[in-house]
């Protein structure tokens, strides 16, 4: 499997027994969804490797603890710690309304209500506290935070979101 043709549900970040246990740290808002897996891709590298899902269930909010198929030891355990959980981009739930996945929206257009069209979305930065939209305005890179109150439609069918920002927020920028 391509990691391209994946998408990104969370990481390995601790061992639970030493009998090989595992928990997945979901990056979702839905990890009810996630429970009944039958299998998950592990990155090694640059590589997907199919695991196989023994049991699983629920465990501290987004959280997920894990039995794989023939991981039963410790050191085992240890040899997955810290690695990335893929799917296949076909499992991804489909969103309504303004509900979007970052990777759907980059190359959409950004238009302000009051300010007009920004530019393009190139990146969704989400290493900071808040989400924020790269905007590629003809070689000038504006930030705006994702914050729900700023987006007042996403239009799937046109690729573009409408934002309503604070007053002087893209001028900062031009």
């Amino acid at each position: 499997m391509r990691k391209e043709d994946c998408f990104y549900l969370g990481k390995i970040v601790t061992k639970y027994s030493f009998k090989g246990e595992v928990v997945i740290k979901l990056d979702t808002d839905e990890p009810e969804l996630y429970k009944e897996m039958e299998s998950v891709y592990v990155e090694f590298g640059t590589n997907l490797v199919p695991f196989f899902i023994e049991k699983s269930s629920l465990h501290k909010g987004n959280q997920l603890r894990v039995q794989f198929e023939d991981v039963y030891s410790d050191e085992a355990a240890d040899s997955i710690l810290k690695c990335g959980i893929y799917l296949p981009m076909d499992l991804l739930p489909k969103l309504e309304g303004n509900k979007f996945y970052f990777h759907e929206v980059i190359g959409f257009t950004v238009v302000d209500v009051n300010f007009g069209e920004v530019g393009t979305i190139v990146h969704i930065n989400d290493k900071a506290a808040q989400p924020l939209f790269e905007i590629d305005r003809d070689g000038t890179e504006i930030f705006i935070p994702m914050i729900d109150d700023f987006i007042k439609k996403v239009d799937k069918e046109n690729n573009t979101i409408q934002v309503e920002t604070p007053e002087g927020l893209i001028a900062l920028y031009l």
